[in-house]
């Protein structure tokens, strides 16, 4: 069996990945994909659980190093759980965050050795590494007003959305230059506008990849 395809999505808080990936499922699904949404940190139960301790800051006092570790540590159970098999079996997998997400919020700050970065990568995918990665880009202002408008009644934002605006900039430059280092595998996707316009502009982006895929239309 052919191997499935395996599609990134990263960005900034409030780029729109949530949305944008749900309807590209639905795209995807449409023309003939049998396809696997899932997210990191995340995806699996334990993954979940490094998740809830990453995201509530409760892993912040240990330092980056080991914040990088915990990461590693559900990619793993991640890949190996839920992404190898899908693939294996034709799937085409959606995921929200991935390596990139590391490089940038661990590695592209200064706090960890991005060798170090890289050898943890490869120790945890092996063979298994994205066909394509679409950046959402955003301004982190207009970014963190989306971010704090989608949260409702008493739910807080995470550790990394109330970081300082100087802090989302930094991520917003880290990710655009992996797309520049790596164009063969990244898309910078305009992530203004409306979904519609959005979900648009990524499609077009993949098509090309995707569309030899697909089985026809269900």
């Amino acid at each position: 069996m052919r191997r499935g395809l395996f599609i990134t999505l990263e960005g900034g808080e409030g780029a729109g990945k949530s949305s944008q990936i749900e309807l590209l499922r639905k795209k995807l699904t449409d023309e003939g994909h049998d396809v696997v949404i899932t997210r990191e940190p995340g995806g699996t139960p334990g993954a979940e659980i490094i998740r809830h301790v990453l995201l509530s800051g409760a892993a912040e006092k240990l330092g980056s190093e080991a914040e990088a570790m915990l990461f590693s540590a559900a990619r793993s159970d991640h890949v190996e759980e839920v992404i190898r098999p899908a693939l294996e079996k034709g799937k085409t997998v959606l995921c929200d965050r991935f390596i990139d997400s590391t490089r940038v919020y661990q590695g592209g700050e200064g706090k960890v050795d991005m060798d170090y970065l890289y050898q943890l990568e490869e120790l945890v995918c092996e063979n298994v590494w994205p066909d394509m990665t679409l950046i959402l880009d955003i301004d982190p202002e207009i970014g963190m007003k989306r971010a704090n408008s989608r949260r409702t009644g008493k739910q807080k934002p995470d550790r990394f959305e109330k970081q300082q605006m100087d802090d989302h900039i930094r991520r917003r430059e880290a990710f655009l230059e992996i797309a520049r280092r790596e164009p063969e595998r990244c898309v910078i996707i305009d992530a203004k506008g409306t979904q519609k316009q959005v979900a648009g502009r990524i499609w077009r982006a993949l098509n090309p990849l995707v569309g030899k895929r697909g089985r026809g239309r269900k």
